[in-house]
């Protein structure tokens, strides 16, 4: 007997990486996946005449899609050298690096996915010409003239509770035809992988359903899928350390952190892009080009939730990151700047 591994990987495409995936047979009950390889030039990972590129899994759960025993193999993406080293284009590496060196105060993230429906060039949902009624009613909304997708939805929460992942909620956003899904509270980099891996169950799902109008639905990550008076979609962070979860003193200090000379340019720069189309100090942010952090301030860069203020422990949310941003690397980041401060 024979059972069907979907190796998944992100690929080398700039500005915005896509993900990748193909199907190896491997004998039935393996649980230790071999190393494959692929042709990065196909990628954006290789020049033609030295094209292999390997994939190292190094995550894998069951496969909602197909069922049985099938799974889902998520890898990183390594050298042909013989010492797997790390390609350029693997957050991963740098992610799990940043981790392991203050593993001691135990970092742990949330991340809220938004994302946008489209069917054809249009949201979905959208009329054919013009616009829909204002922001207001969609976000949290229910019946059809405030809500669009939904049966997609509800196939990827289904999706993501069978494969196992930390997934933690739902809810329809602002704009019309916009959702999101929340990851968490875990680790990194297993917040990356599980972030990567459901946000491929969304695209692989939405590939089976018709929208309205007779054309295929797809998903976004565009941060400012409309121009004009429509929110954008974000990632938003959520992030403690046990320092944070002990004390709210730690909880500000962590924003502090991140507001500290240089750390917001480095940070935004990193944040996926477009972020300047969507920081723009309308529609619950704080524009790209400054920094505030304040107590169930939405308008702010850092959030600090009202009950993290009342119960004196908790954690903060990071409001800047967008839609498309990589889940590695504002992990890495977050890590990186809150927990040096900490350590000093």
């Amino acid at each position: 007997m024979a059972m069907r591994a979907e190796y998944i990987w992100i690929d080398g495409t700039q500005p915005i990486p896509y993900v990748r995936s193909k199907t190896k047979i491997v004998p039935d009950g393996t649980t230790e996946f071999p190393i494959w390889g692929f042709d990065g030039s196909s990628t954006n990972q290789a020049p033609g005449d030295n094209s292999d590129c390997v994939l190292r899994p190094v995550f894998s759960c069951p496969d909602p899609i197909r069922g049985g025993g099938d799974v889902l193999v998520l890898c990183d993406v390594c050298l042909p050298d013989g010492d797997l080293t790390p390609h350029p284009s693997n957050t991963r590496a740098a992610c799990v690096e940043a981790y392991e060196k203050y593993a001691d105060q135990e970092p742990i993230f949330g991340i809220e996915q938004e994302y946008t429906f489209f069917e054809g060039i249009a949201p979905l949902g959208w009329p054919d010409n013009g616009f829909p009624a204002p922001q207001g009613g969609y976000y949290c909304g229910v019946g059809s003239d405030e809500i669009f997708g939904r049966e997609v939805v509800n196939a990827h929460l289904e999706a993501c509770i069978e494969a196992g992942l930390h997934i933690s909620g739902i809810n329809a956003e602002v704009m019309p035809g916009q959702w999101e899904f929340q990851i968490g509270p875990v680790a990194a980099p297993l917040i990356g992988d599980e972030m990567w891996l459901a946000r491929w169950l969304l695209y692989r799902i939405a590939e089976d359903y018709i929208g309205p109008k007779g054309m295929p639905i797809s998903a976004t990550l565009d941060p400012k899928p409309v121009a004009g008076d429509w929110n954008g979609a974000g990632c938003h962070t959520n992030f403690s350390t046990i320092a944070m979860r002990e004390s709210f003193d730690a909880c500000v200090a962590a924003a502090e952190a991140l507001g500290a000379p240089g750390k917001p340019e480095l940070h935004i720069a990193n944040y996926g892009p477009g972020v300047e189309l969507r920081l723009t100090g309308a529609h619950e942010t704080q524009r790209f080009d400054q920094f505030s952090f304040g107590v169930s301030d939405r308008g702010a860069s850092i959030r600090i939730p009202w009950q993290v203020e009342k119960a004196g422990k908790g954690y903060i949310e990071d409001r800047r990151p967008n839609a498309n941003v990589d889940p590695y690397v504002v992990s890495q980041l977050i890590i990186e700047t809150v927990c040096t401060a900490a350590s000093k």
